[in-house]
């Protein structure tokens, strides 16, 4: 200040007082000049600012807490909605398994009959007691059992290798060109066996020949979700009831995805909530509230489309999805 006969600005200092607290000040010096310009005095301004200091402070510990309670929430959140898809999946597994042993069952019933029809046929031609009537009855019996065991078999090895492909979709985090009304198709028949047990009748109706270039795995966790949330909150009573899913062109650039069900339906105050991270109103009955927020958050951010819901109390529920043929390129590279 001597050097430039000018005040120095406000400026913060801090020392200890004679107590030996220490005190914030917001200080301003001034010089006081004479008629020459040379400085006769310094006037000092000091403001005292500590509780100004103590209050940020504080702001910023509630600041730190409060971003380190939001990390946990994330973190909580992300944990919880794997966990929800990871139990997704679980339900389609047990109801691939169940479906699968049926003809599993049946062609190990088909071949155990058949194997003690030969070893009795055997022994006919050993003794040399062999007709042609038995003959002919062995003959007819191996083309029954043999038609059997392919129809069943191939029916396991139809649900097995559609299982297959909705697993090894759901681990695919990479873009691909796929068949839409395919994947779709087999995401359905992967889940019909625990669908049956809920007396629901679907019916799926896709245009054929509509491909994409996005990701098979999330666009399946989709179509589950929907399913299962259909079951769980459409038809509460076990009284049974339909779903239908349409997939279909929507304009050159993107496709329509049609889910609805002629379930309960739901009050504005539930649609309203309905997408909400867990929001839900089976709570009691082990509800998460992530199935709807998941299907929500993979059609807008993962595939890049957008979502409407209608639905009314008693009039059933309807979901549109509207989704790009390829997926944006922004959207492909998180």
């Amino acid at each position: 200040m001597l050097a430039t006969n000018d005040g120095l600005g406000f400026y913060e200092e801090e020392y200890r007082d004679a107590a030996g607290v220490m005190r914030q000040w917001l200080v301003n010096k001034l010089p006081l000049l004479r008629a020459d310009g040379a400085i006769e005095n310094i006037v000092t301004v000091a403001l005292d600012i500590g509780e100004r200091k103590r209050s940020e402070q504080e702001m910023r510990k509630a600041r730190d807490a409060a971003e380190a309670a939001l990390r946990n929430l994330r973190e909580t959140q992300n944990s919880l909605i794997e966990a929800e898809k990871l139990a997704a999946l679980g339900r389609l597994v047990a109801g691939v398994a169940h479906e699968v042993n049926n003809p599993v069952g049946i062609s190990l019933t088909v071949a155990s009959s058949l194997e003690r029809r030969v070893a009795r046929f055997g022994e006919e031609v050993a003794r040399g007691d062999l007709r042609r009537s038995a003959l002919n009855e062995f003959i007819e019996a191996n083309r029954d059992a043999a038609s059997q065991l392919v129809a069943n078999l191939n029916r396991a090895a139809e649900l097995i290798q559609s299982f297959k492909q909705v697993a090894a979709d759901r681990n695919y985090s990479d873009q691909r060109v796929f068949d839409l009304a395919d994947l779709t198709e087999q995401v359905v028949m992967s889940l019909k066996p625990g669908l049956r047990k809920q007396k629901l009748a679907l019916s799926v109706e896709c245009q054929p020949n509509l491909t994409m270039n996005s990701y098979p795995g999330p666009y399946g966790q989709v179509i589950t979700n929907l399913l299962l949330n259909a079951v769980a909150h459409a038809f509460p009573g076990g009284e049974g009831g339909a779903v239908e899913i349409k997939v279909q062109e929507a304009g050159a650039d993107h496709v329509e995805i049609l889910f609805s069900d002629d379930g309960i339906g739901m009050t504005p105050e539930v649609r309203r909530r309905a997408f909400d991270p867990f929001f839900t109103t089976r709570r009691d009955q082990g509800g998460t509230g992530l199935g709807l927020h998941i299907v929500y958050s993979i059609v807008t951010s993962r595939l890049g489309g957008r979502l409407h819901l209608q639905s009314e109390p008693g009039h059933g529920t309807r979901i549109q999805i509207i989704l790009p043929r390829t997926a944006p390129l922004e959207v492909a590279a998180e």
